[in-house]
């Protein structure tokens, strides 16, 4: 098994808790899809003269945005003259291509499936003016079960994924990297919400997606942290980032003091947020009107970005929100390689540093509470 670091091992006493809401339902328990729009700042500011910014999660709302309703909620945005709202996403592909429509201002997706947009429409190009998460939870997962105990033993076993999923989509490169033929596995389609339950049933040897969606949804459907075995792709030759703060390149031309100003106020909620978990995991679970979202499974998704996706050795030097250059460069490399690009991005073509805050203001806190 990948190690998962200690931290989040004390996690597998959360597990009973989450099975008893039953059930091996493979969608992320998170904020239902009506009432998605959030007014920004706190219900008492004083919304004239700021100017509005609309802006589209990744998917359903989940502790992973935790900084943004935080930066809301505290009028971090309002302070910098912004009126912010937001909208549920329906995952990556689907985020960056309302982002070029212009649907919305600024969206949290991926680098990665940005590129493949930009080189379909090279008129509407997306960038990212931060990155949120300094490792993607890119994974291979599987069931301890199933004998499986390091990507090499996936020759010859059946995995599972939709056909879009970014993972799946790079595992010849992750297969290359290892050292094995990626024609060596049968690939099963399925939808989205039907990947853990095809593990779980026994219908697919592995599963490949977002430990941060996964991982909640194994628990759920009664396995144990000790039962599952991840494979994370950062720890097999494959260092990408996760989620950025992107923005169409022409709205980023027209209104840099905006952008400017969002990832000010947002590097200043994730701040909040590494400084105590609890208190983001609480912010977020309020703003759930649906009153659906689970809070253990919640708890569970934001440790696993606390230990794998927020916190690293290179966002300790570099600081919240920047990339290292040649880093970045191999993924894109890579990337490249697996959705089959035309040609291979610089980092100046889907990456720039030039909104985010100077260093001293964006440093991960020192005084950081566990998540509790």
């Amino acid at each position: 098994m990948s190690k998962i670091s200690r931290r989040l091992s004390s996690l597998s006493l959360i597990a009973a808790s989450i099975v008893v809401f039953g059930g091996c339902a493979s969608q992320p328990t998170a904020t239902a899809p009506t009432g998605s729009t959030a007014n920004s700042a706190s219900p008492a500011a004083n919304q004239q003269g700021l100017k509005a910014v609309r802006v589209q999660l990744s998917f359903l709302k989940q502790s992973l945005d935790a900084p943004l309703i935080v930066a809301m909620n505290k009028g971090y945005f309002a302070q910098e003259g912004l009126n912010v709202s937001y909208e549920r996403g329906f995952g990556n592909a689907d985020t960056i291509s309302k982002l070029g429509t212009g649907k919305f201002d600024l969206s949290f997706s991926d680098m990665y499936n940005a590129l493949e947009f930009n080189e379909k429409n090279p008129n509407d190009k997306v960038i990212a003016v931060a990155v949120t998460q300094s490792r993607a939870p890119f994974a291979i997962l599987t069931l301890k079960e199933k004998g499986i105990n390091s990507p090499k033993d996936l020759v010859g076993k059946k995995l599972g994924a939709p056909t879009g999923d970014g993972p799946r989509k790079l595992f010849p490169v992750l297969a290359k990297e290892v050292g094995f033929d990626p024609k060596s596995v049968e690939w099963t389609t399925m939808e989205p919400r039907l990947r853990e339950s095809f593990l779980l049933q026994g219908q697919v040897d592995a599963i490949s997606g977002f430990s941060t969606s996964a991982l909640p949804s194994l628990l759920k459907g009664g396995k144990k942290l000790e039962d599952i075995n991840i494979f994370y792709y950062n720890d097999n030759g494959m260092d990408f980032y996760g989620n950025a703060i992107l923005a169409k390149a022409s709205f980023v031309e027209q209104n840099p003091d905006t952008v400017r100003a969002f990832v000010k106020a947002y590097m200043r909620g994730l701040q909040d947020v590494l400084k105590d978990p609890t208190a983001g995991l609480d912010a977020v679970m309020a703003s759930d009107d649906s009153k659906l979202m689970d809070r253990e499974a919640e708890k569970v998704r934001l440790q696993v970005a606390l230990e794998r996706m927020f916190i690293s050795p290179e966002v300790e030097q570099i600081g919240l929100g920047s990339v290292d250059p040649a880093r970045l460069e191999k993924t894109l490399k890579q990337t490249a390689e697996g959705f089959g690009l035309k040609t291979t991005p610089s980092v100046a073509d889907i990456y720039t540093d030039k909104f985010l805050p100077p260093k001293e203001q964006r440093t991960l806190p020192s005084d950081r509470k566990p998540l509790s």
